[in-house]
């Protein structure tokens, strides 16, 4: 007989909730009232108590127009890092090339792609974008000490960083040469 998995972890939902509710402006009741589901439920969910049925989840994503992932996948790192040769790999049967996954689109983003050339000697500080813009950095040659002000980590070549550019952020080479791709995701 095969395991059962292991429940969501209520935090996530009760994030999500959270997020999604403040996304679409609604209020604890007016949410319930649409999802058909007592205020008192809803509390409890987003207060990560409770035992929602999938049933209660699918319809409060209904209310809010969400998908259903939207409430139930794990809260996304503030910075994620996949340093080179860690990311998912897939290689192919007709030649020798394999490709990693770094980053897949979510439905409706804009992206703009830069390859940017940096040397040391200074730190180029960024204000922060539109709302919703993450930034991806993959780096190809050199070093470089990257992301939201705080929280900065330093890459190698070969190395992936994403985090928020809706922030103040900045990024500063620490070798000569230092060359990388600038993934600018717009939401």
């Amino acid at each position: 007989m095969t395991e059962v998995p292991a429940r969501l972890p209520l935090e996530w939902i009760a994030a999500s909730l959270k997020r999604e509710r403040g996304r679409a402006g609604l209020s604890l009741s007016e949410l319930a009232k649409r999802a058909g589901i007592a205020k008192s439920t809803l509390s409890q969910l987003e207060a990560a108590s409770g035992n929602p049925s999938m049933e209660t989840i699918w319809a409060l994503a209904v209310a809010l127009g969400v998908p259903f992932s939207a409430l139930v996948e794990p809260p996304a790192p503030a910075v994620q890092v996949i340093r080179a040769g860690e990311g998912p790999t897939v290689h192919s049967e007709q030649s020798s090339y394999l490709a990693s996954l770094l980053s897949a689109c979510p439905p409706g983003a804009r992206r703009d792609i830069y390859f940017v050339w940096l040397e040391p000697g200074t730190v180029r500080d960024s204000e922060p974008h539109i709302p919703g813009t993450v930034e991806h950095i993959v780096v190809s040659e050199g070093a470089v000490k990257a992301g939201p002000r705080g929280q900065a980590v330093e890459l190698g070549s070969g190395d992936y960083m994403s985090y928020r550019g809706d922030v103040s952020h900045s990024y500063e080479a620490l070798s000569a040469g230092t060359k990388f791709v600038l993934v600018m995701q717009h939401v």
